[in-house]
């Protein structure tokens, strides 16, 4: 598909705290972009960020490509989460088709080596069998609420709990998905080593399942708190995807797009 786009803008994928802290590098700047985000939750995030200008909602191919038409987007920095793979992959498709610059802004993972109390596993479908080390036990899944569908049936095998964000369609999914209200606590981050303690306690959690978000994700404190209390931590790795250009620090993003 061809278009002929006069460049001038960027186009942020956001979502997350990330994405938060390039709005605002952008803005310092000067540079003209918009911002995108699926859920007008997210779109919060960017309150205090003046004459951001941000749009709502799931994108379809077609949409991406009038999208980038319409605003005349010659750059994409894509500071979206490390597990929202599908919509990274149909935007560097898209760039590659229209020759439009794409950056990766991908937060750093954290390397802690997998030991007696931490396991990581490459997707949820280890998780969820009869053989799984979840059976029989109370468990906490920290993993996004988009992922709870994947455990509807597994409540009759474990005890589950669930931690998500407060908001009102990550509630109606935890509810879809088979937890009750008082399997869930609907806190966002992040959250402090006490409070991640007090929470484990409180529902004597005996195994945790989470993805390797990194520490804006609170990955960091979770470790902390399982080897403190001697509790396994289950870690779902980041999927795969081969992102043409990837950065991990702000600075960065200046030199790519000056």
């Amino acid at each position: 598909m061809n278009i002929s786009l006069k460049k001038e803008i960027i186009w942020l994928i956001g979502g997350t705290s990330e994405s938060v802290a390039i709005a605002q590098l952008l803005t310092e700047h000067n540079f003209p972009y918009i911002i995108t985000v699926t859920t007008p939750s997210a779109s919060k995030l960017y309150q205090k960020i003046k004459n951001s200008q941000i749009f709502v909602g799931k994108l379809s191919d077609r949409e991406i490509y009038q999208l980038m038409a319409q605003h005349y987007i010659n750059t994409v920095i894509d500071a979206t989460h490390p597990f929202a793979v599908n919509i990274s992959q149909e935007v560097i498709n898209i760039c590659r088709d229209l020759a439009i610059k794409y950056i990766r802004y991908e937060r750093l993972s954290l390397s802690i080596p997998e030991n007696n109390l931490i396991t990581y596993v490459s997707c949820f479908n280890y998780l969820v069998v009869d053989n799984s080390p979840l059976k029989n036990k109370r468990v906490l899944l920290t993993i996004g609420a988009k992922f709870l569908p994947l455990f509807t049936n597994y409540h009759h095998q474990a005890t589950l709990y669930t931690r998500i964000l407060p908001y009102g369609d990550s509630l109606h999914q935890a509810y879809q998905s088979g937890f009750e209200c008082d399997r869930i606590i609907a806190l966002r981050p992040p959250i402090n080593y006490a409070l991640e303690k007090a929470l484990w306690q409180m529902w004597d959690i005996e195994i945790v399942v989470t993805k390797a978000g990194g520490k804006a994700g609170g990955e960091d404190i979770k470790y902390q708190v399982a080897k403190e209390l001697n509790i396994p931590l289950i870690v779902i790795q980041r999927p795969k995807l081969e992102y043409p250009i990837v950065i991990n620090t702000l600075d960065k993003i200046l030199e790519m797009i000056i």
